[in-house]
């Protein structure tokens, strides 16, 4: 992995996984600066991880050679302004984590047609187990997106897309998806506890169950989704009742319409900010 001097403007959860990711995977401590208004988080990070902090986005951005643009899209503006004006930006490499913000907007706020790669990864990545998925202008050199790929890589999975439109499709198949499948577990679980069993009975059912079928999946890509399916599905068994009164009651057009309406949201943000 390239060592470059890399600042993350903003600390919350999503910078610290990455910065955990990239410690653990062997990135140099020093060369990992994190910024924030507020000294508690920073100081978390420094105690937990070894890496440089501050209070200025001006001394953070003055460091790095890449730059993580982590703080919320509402305040993005002010940031990237505050940025321009006391910081030379040229030759620095920008990876934005912020939702809905589109590079050509990101860069009119930076002041300057400067690299951006967009990422959206999903809270997974807090345990390494992440889905990421990257936009870049072909402007963007390949050694810049080589960077950003290995970065990511130290928590997760990377897909990168060739239109900017479709990072709202990561978002929806992968952002938002752990929501959808806590919905799912939640709703089981409370049905399990209707039947007799315990509060923690039934989430150690209903866990276990997803994380091996998660195993299931990773350990079988050669086998489609419905065939892992159809093979615990015994005609006129107990898991086909279930399954045909999903079905029956609309669960994958369910599920289409949720997606779609996680990529709208996501454009009708795009167009707010």
């Amino acid at each position: 992995m390239q060592q470059r001097k890399l600042a993350f403007i903003g600390a919350g959860n999503m910078s610290r996984s990455i910065i955990s990711g990239l410690v653990q995977s062997g990135y140099d401590k020093d060369s990992i600066l994190a910024s924030n208004p507020s000294t508690p988080k920073l100081d978390e990070l420094r105690s937990a991880f070894g890496i440089r902090t501050t209070q200025s986005n001006e001394e953070a951005c003055q460091f790095a050679d890449a730059i993580v643009l982590a703080v919320k899209p509402q305040i993005m503006g002010d940031m990237c302004q505050a940025l321009q004006a006391s910081c030379d930006l040229s030759g620095k490499l920008f990876l934005s984590i912020a939702a809905g913000l589109p590079v050509a907007r990101l860069q009119a706020m930076l002041g300057g047609d400067y690299p951006v790669v967009r990422i959206m990864p999903n809270t997974p990545s807090l345990l390494g187990k992440g889905m990421s998925g990257l936009y870049a202008q072909p402007s963007v050199s390949e050694a810049d997106r080589h960077y950003v790929e290995s970065v990511m890589a130290s928590v997760g999975d990377t897909l990168w897309v060739d239109k900017e439109d479709d990072i709202n499709g990561v978002i929806a198949a992968a952002g938002s998806s752990p929501a959808y499948f806590f919905l799912f577990l939640q709703a089981m679980q409370e049905e399990a506890i209707n039947m007799g069993f315990s509060h923690d009975d039934a989430r150690k059912m209903v866990q276990q169950a997803m994380l091996g079928a998660a195993e299931m999946v990773c350990h079988n890509p050669q086998l489609e989704l419905s065939e892992l399916r159809a093979h615990v599905t015994s005609k006129g068994g107990t898991t086909a009742a279930a399954v045909n009164s999903l079905i029956d009651q609309g669960l994958p057009d369910m599920v289409a319409k949720a997606m779609r309406a996680a990529v709208a949201r996501a454009e009708e943000m795009a167009k707010q900010l």
